[in-house]
């Protein structure tokens, strides 16, 4: 499973501090594919992926969770948070530097250490995990983050479906774990079924909205759900 990444503290946003980068050609590789060319190009032109390394961030996406939170102020000092695929990291070090007080990071894969938080190697579908967050937070979560991303076929309507599987599956965790006025923010495929997604989501939380941050490429179909104001859980749930 591909999983998403996390970052903190106040940044450029990805720019390029005023300096105009110098575009960087690359010659063909015998043993480098077209796609893996034209990946590789990308990377290396990316103002993100430039500031990131010059920011200490582990990732480009890192900004991604900068600009959400600047734009609708998620994290808070001493927040509980709950960040679900959190390789390389990057979420959860912005959490950590924008003053959350627990942090803990959930993935399948393995994770170097980031300090100020906590990870955790595992499946954020293990029943069990609920408990042990809140006993590894001190409590309940105030807020919790998916940049999870499936693995991806190339077939679009495929690749969307999985995508909505996966943000529902992290919807229905953050209703376990959530405190009452808690946040969860998600990763999502325009493509029509997210609606779908909207119902349940509109039931537990007193607002719902969508945003594309600056950092995500233009040419990518993601979007992020972010929801505040959790309602709590209803009795019998």
């Amino acid at each position: 499973m591909t999983q998403g990444t996390g970052g903190g503290g106040r940044s450029s946003g990805g720019k390029s501090g005023g300096q105009r980068l110098k575009t960087v050609s690359l010659r063909t590789a015998r043993k480098r594919t077209t796609a893996q060319q034209r990946w590789l190009s990308r990377q290396l032109n990316d103002p993100y992926v430039a500031a990131a390394q010059r920011e200490g961030w582990r990732s480009r996406a890192a900004f991604k969770l900068i600009e959400l939170d600047e734009r609708f102020h998620l994290i808070k000092p001493g927040m509980r948070i709950v960040d679900l695929g959190a390789a390389p990291g990057g979420w959860s070090q912005v959490a950590v530097k924008r003053g959350a007080g627990e942090v803990v990071g959930v993935d399948l894969l393995p994770v170097d250490p980031v300090s100020g938080a906590t990870i955790i190697q595992g499946d954020f579908n293990d029943p069990d995990l609920p408990d042990r967050l809140r006993e590894l937070l001190g409590g309940p979560a105030d807020l919790v983050l998916s940049d999870m991303a499936p693995n991806t076929t190339g077939h679009a309507a495929t690749d969307h479906l999985r995508i909505i599987a996966l943000a529902e599956l992290a919807l229905h965790f953050a209703t376990e774990i959530l405190a009452e006025g808690g946040g969860f923010v998600a990763k999502v495929f325009q493509g029509g079924s997210e609606r779908d997604m909207l119902v349940p989501m509109k039931q537990a939380f007193a607002s719902v909205r969508h945003a594309k941050p600056p950092a995500s490429r233009k040419e990518s179909s993601e979007l992020y759900v972010v929801a505040t104001g959790f309602r709590g859980r209803r009795s019998g749930e």
